[in-house]
């Protein structure tokens, strides 16, 4: 299949203001982008949410990684708007507008999560082959190192994350790591994803053709709230079985919560799953103690650029 050269790049830190390691990788390239610049390539990083960002919060008023959607980017402009409903907009202006020829051609953006799922990169599309190659690359650059491809296609789960702006989007979720906290090991691994994931754009760029590749996913198929009681509140806890086992199989009987009283809540589903995002802190507010997915495969299709 052949694609057109990849042109323009942004990498977004911050879009979640506690989550430093892009906050502080996007600030060292702001400084000095040496590491990031490939040859024909223009490579933007952004602070995607700054308020939030010195104040060290998720956000301001909501979560910028939920409202570009085209109902909250076509809102009229006014004081009155969410601060990062306005953000969006803003941001939508400079590497959009969204679905159009003049947005970026890939956007990564950088978050940490407080669970323990390693090296995670987020796919929006299953279909979208370039993203599947580069997913292969990057995997396969960081092998023995694990990187996990989650696939967020959902008929209706959806996100309107941040970097669904550019043709090619990109999730980067690094952890574990707590918010507000810089870990040495998650930001190596951070920037080494980002560094495999500029070289397979030059490459790409110059002309290499990369042959048919398959690689394995985990699809989103729902979220998992708590137990709660009649005021909302959580009466049991995630399970020391459960705790820290991201990407590990869960089996219908295994022990997924747990209550004061120390009663065991066990796993109630009818198929083998692969829990993730398990106790995310940000999630408590979403009423989300993991999310359940499914394993398999995604095809992609051999790509090279037209440029040659």
């Amino acid at each position: 299949m052949t694609e057109k050269p990849i042109k323009k790049i942004a990498i977004f830190g911050g879009t979640h203001g506690n989550e430093l390691t892009g906050v502080f990788l996007v600030q060292h390239w702001l400084q000095d982008g040496t590491e990031i610049q490939r040859t024909g390539l223009e490579v933007k990083p952004f602070i995607t949410n700054p308020r939030a960002v010195k104040k060290c919060l998720r956000y301001i008023d909501c979560d910028l990684n939920r409202v570009f959607d085209f109902e909250n980017l076509g809102k009229k402009m006014s004081e009155d708007l969410p601060y990062e409903v306005r953000r969006a907009q803003e941001i939508n202006h400079l590497f959009g507008p969204k679905n159009s020829e003049d947005s970026y051609d890939v956007i990564f953006d950088l978050h940490n999560t407080t669970s323990n799922m390693g090296c995670t990169l987020i796919l929006e599309d299953s279909k979208n082959d370039f993203l599947i190659q580069m997913f292969h690359y990057i995997k396969t650059s960081l092998a023995p190192l694990p990187c996990y491809v989650y696939l967020i296609e959902h008929p209706s789960l959806k996100y309107a994350t941040t970097r669904s702006i550019a043709k090619y989007p990109v999730g980067i979720e690094v952890g574990p790591q707590p918010q507000g906290v810089l870990r040495a090991d998650i930001l190596d691994q951070m920037r080494k994803i980002i560094k495999h994931a500029l070289d397979f754009i030059h490459h790409f760029n110059q002309g290499k053709e990369f042959p048919p590749c398959a690689i394995e996913a985990y699809k989103i198929m729902e979220k998992v709230d708590f137990p709660r009681n009649g005021n909302g509140e959580i009466t049991a806890i995630i399970h020391p079985n459960l705790q820290d086992q991201d990407w590990k199989p869960l089996h219908p009987g295994d022990p997924v919560f747990v209550t004061l009283d120390g009663k065991t809540i066990l796993f109630s589903g009818d198929c083998t799953v692969y829990p993730v995002f398990v106790n995310e802190a940000a999630y408590y507010e979403k009423k989300e103690a993991f999310a359940k997915t499914t394993k398999l495969t995604l095809n992609a299709e051999s790509i090279h650029s037209s440029f040659h």
